[in-house]
């Protein structure tokens, strides 16, 4: 008669809410309603979770009997951490009907990946042979040790699978000497990047099998062409344009200017290493020009404007040459000109000075007039070293005699820094300067090293400690601009052809117009016929 109260007989805890009933007292007065709420106090707990699938009082009934079996101390502390341990021991692989999913741990993943790094082949005496005549294979390790004072670099890792890497491309190539250049980050992958200088003779027959296959592709278009001509004979020839294309400007020889190194890719240690090609003067006029987040890919096609030629391979080599140019530095005075040749002969020659006494950290750290630049710039041309692209052979030097006469006054020869200039003359960027020099460390100044940072190119470093210097870039291959990249503007639309009167298009006559014309066509025909009419009958 007093109700049932808030809860409904399918809820549970209905009967427990009755006035007669305490739970002190050890009659109970209506069972049936008591073992009611018990069912549906028990069918609540056995409710599946939709997620990890377990149920609250399975999960109760294992916590309680996990405390039982242990006995902790201070169990009301740590029942939440047993409760948790309870779910990680109950977690449950995804299973397929047919076979169990194979899962492989990360850590198996790293460790295959670079397994091949670790692999010896050959015996000992193979080896050995190998160390004598081995080029001096660059010390990684030492050279993250200085930089990771300063806070630059990579993982020790990734430092030693990189040494490793290089060891592996020494054993393949014949590579006279090598260093790390340094690490270019890219969208989907990354180019780790080596700098080597290949034996002599390597360069030359490379570029010998070249000339080869150019001979033969002239030859084979030079058959083409003679049965294109036959064919043209026979039609007649279209009008010629008269439009004369500016003269390409050839890529430096190998071994010199920009391509004094050449240059080894791969996106992690343990992948292939992939040689990039030479890069041409048109490559990096235009990588001047624009601005691409590299992908990773070698074979990817660099969409721009103005289009760029080549792929991300030749990107990839006109920014490596961009940024050795203007970043690539040492202390002044380690280098020298040679005594046979001077300043300005010697482009890209030089020497170590055996009397170098390097400056204390100190001074390298205060003035900037104890760096100085290694390589040689690049000019507007896109080469180290300015040539003249009117210049012609000399049967057409006589033809055309004024012409070049005309066309050397135009051309002006660019001259750029010479070779060792000091960073100290190095142009700023609107009130930034081009150069930050600082100490490892303010703490223990006797043994800091002095770390040289680029603004021009942000990722570019190089360190000096005594004798002992390197140069390095991480980065994402951009150059620093003070305002946002604003890319070129396509060139202006194309003239529209002059209009004369013998040119100008009539305009369309009207019905009365063309009924007038054709009125006086027919006037026309008949008087013309009378004439010949009256003609015949005279005769």
């Amino acid at each position: 008669e007093g109700g049932h109260g808030p809860y409904q007989p399918h809820e549970p805890g209905y009967g427990l809410d009755q006035p007669a009933y305490s739970p002190y007292e050890d009659e109970i007065p209506d069972p049936e309603a008591r073992m009611l709420a018990i069912k549906n106090a028990k069918a609540y707990l056995l409710k599946t979770s939709t997620k990890s699938g377990l149920n609250l009082y399975d999960h109760f009934a294992t916590i309680l009997t996990k405390i039982l079996d242990e006995q902790p101390t201070n169990t009301v502390d740590i029942i939440e951490t047993i409760s948790q341990d309870v779910k990680w021991a109950q977690f449950r692989k995804k299973m397929d009907t047919l076979r169990d999913e194979h899962v492989i741990p990360p850590t198996f993943e790293a460790a295959e990946k670079f397994k091949a790094l670790f692999v010896k082949e050959g015996e000992e005496e193979d080896r050995e042979e190998l160390d004598e005549e081995m080029p001096a294979l660059p010390n990684v390790m030492e050279t993250a040790f200085y930089f990771e004072q300063a806070g630059i670099g990579l993982s020790k890792d990734e430092s030693y699978y990189v040494f490793l890497a290089f060891k592996n491309l020494i054993n393949v190539q014949p590579i006279q000497t090598c260093r790390f250049w340094g690490k270019i980050l890219g969208l989907e992958m990354n180019y780790i990047i080596a700098e080597v200088q290949l034996r002599e003779g390597e360069e030359e027959e490379e570029t010998g099998e070249e000339g080869e296959e150019t001979v033969v592709e002239g030859e084979k278009e030079m058959g083409e062409g003679e049965e294109e001509d036959e064919q043209k004979e026979k039609e007649p020839e279209p009008p010629k344009s008269t439009y004369k294309p500016p003269p390409e400007i050839p890529k430096e020889a190998n071994g010199t200017g920009t391509n004094k190194y050449v240059y080894f890719v791969c996106n992690e240690p343990g992948k292939p290493w992939v040689k990039l090609p030479p890069v041409t003067p048109a490559q990096i006029v235009c990588a001047r020009q624009i601005k691409k987040f590299f992908t990773g890919r070698l074979d990817a096609p660099v969409v721009s404007f103005p289009p760029f030629p080549g792929n991300e391979a030749n990107y990839l080599r006109a920014q490596i040459a961009r940024i050795s140019a203007g970043t690539h530095v040492s202390p002044t005075g380690f280098y020298q000109f040679p005594e046979d040749e001077d300043e300005e002969e010697g482009a890209d020659t030089y020497e170590e000075n055996p009397e170098f006494e390097p400056p204390p950290v100190a001074e390298m750290v205060d003035s900037l007039a104890t760096w100085a630049h290694h390589v040689k710039g690049i000019l507007k041309q896109g080469r180290c070293v300015w040539i003249n692209p009117a210049q012609k052979s000399e049967e057409n030097e006589e033809e055309d005699v004024e012409e070049e006469e005309e066309e050397e006054e135009e051309q002006q020869e660019e001259t750029g820094q010479p070779l060792l200039t000091l960073i100290s003359e190095d142009e700023g960027m609107k009130g930034i300067p081009a150069w930050t020099a600082q100490a490892s460390t303010n703490l223990i100044p006797e043994y800091s090293i002095a770390i040289l940072q680029s603004n021009r190119w942000p990722g570019a470093y190089a360190f000096a400690s005594g004798r002992k210097f390197e140069n390095i870039y991480f980065g994402w291959g951009h150059k620093y601009n003070p305002e946002s990249h604003s890319p070129s503007l396509p060139p202006p639309a194309e003239t529209e052809f002059p209009i004369d009167p013998g040119i100008t298009e009539t305009v369309d006559p009207t019905v009365e117009e063309e009924m007038a014309f054709k009125a006086a066509q027919e006037e026309a025909l008949a008087e013309a016929e009378e004439e010949e009419e009256e003609e015949g009958e005279d005769d």
